[in-house]
């Protein structure tokens, strides 16, 4: 293939990885909030690109179930319920146990230490800004820092189903989460704990935090949700 047809592909992917990604963080932020809906020719606009790209970062967020296409009339912002949110979270649990049941602790140890240090910067990160109640800041540096982790495991379907799957629940979460006051006494904020149970492979502590992780997620968003609905 002649080089410049390569390079044009290349820059049509990479432009339709940054309108999912651009659009991802609008879906996230709440700024396109759920059932919001829009064409591929208003987002082309708004970009000043080509309608292609738009099209196959929409249906990207399609296949992660972000967006939902409407027949003959465009794609409108996915719209989770609460149980919906309570189901992903008893998910990610489940698929966790399993991961902590299957050799946690040898796939720690082989994991590289510089691997582990930059866990434990973006857990930091993550934390600061749960204590600070930064929700825009915190949804960038959590999503990072558990893909991280994720990938640990070693097996990229599980960290590509984790990952999906913790989008998604901030997308719920978000704004349910802007109507709360007081916001850094409230988000949960274990993050740096739970990497330094990681670096010394205290996998019965992660484990322990993770848990409470997840039923603090429950406790704060899930039983909200379902009031609201």
């Amino acid at each position: 293939m002649p080089a410049g047809g390569d390079s044009s592909v290349i820059r049509r992917s990479t432009l339709r990885q940054q309108i999912a990604d651009a659009l991802r963080d609008e879906v996230l932020a709440g700024r396109l909030p759920s059932g919001h809906p829009f064409t591929v020719k208003e987002i082309a606009e708004q970009y000043g690109v080509s309608a292609t790209p738009v099209r196959e970062a929409l249906l990207d967020l399609c296949a992660q179930g972000l967006l939902d296409v409407e027949q003959h009339r465009g794609f409108k912002v996915h719209a989770f319920s609460a149980g919906d949110f309570v189901a992903m979270v008893e998910a990610r649990t489940l698929i966790i146990e399993g991961i902590f049941r299957s050799g946690a602790e040898h796939a720690l140890r082989a994991t590289p230490a510089e691997v582990l240090i930059s866990i434990r910067r973006r857990a930091d990160e993550a934390e600061r800004a749960a204590r600070a109640g930064d929700l825009d800041v915190l949804i960038g540096y959590d999503l990072r820092f558990w893909r991280e982790l994720g990938s640990i495991v070693g097996n990229p379907y599980i960290s590509d189903f984790l990952d999906r799957v913790r989008v998604q629940t901030w997308m719920y979460a978000v704004p349910l989460l802007r109507g709360m006051d007081d916001l850094g006494a409230r988000l949960w904020h274990g993050h740096s704990q739970l990497a330094k149970a990681l670096v010394q492979y205290d996998v019965a502590e992660a484990q322990r935090l993770i848990a409470e992780y997840n039923e603090h997620s429950l406790a704060l968003v899930g039983k909200r949700g379902e009031h609201s609905g």
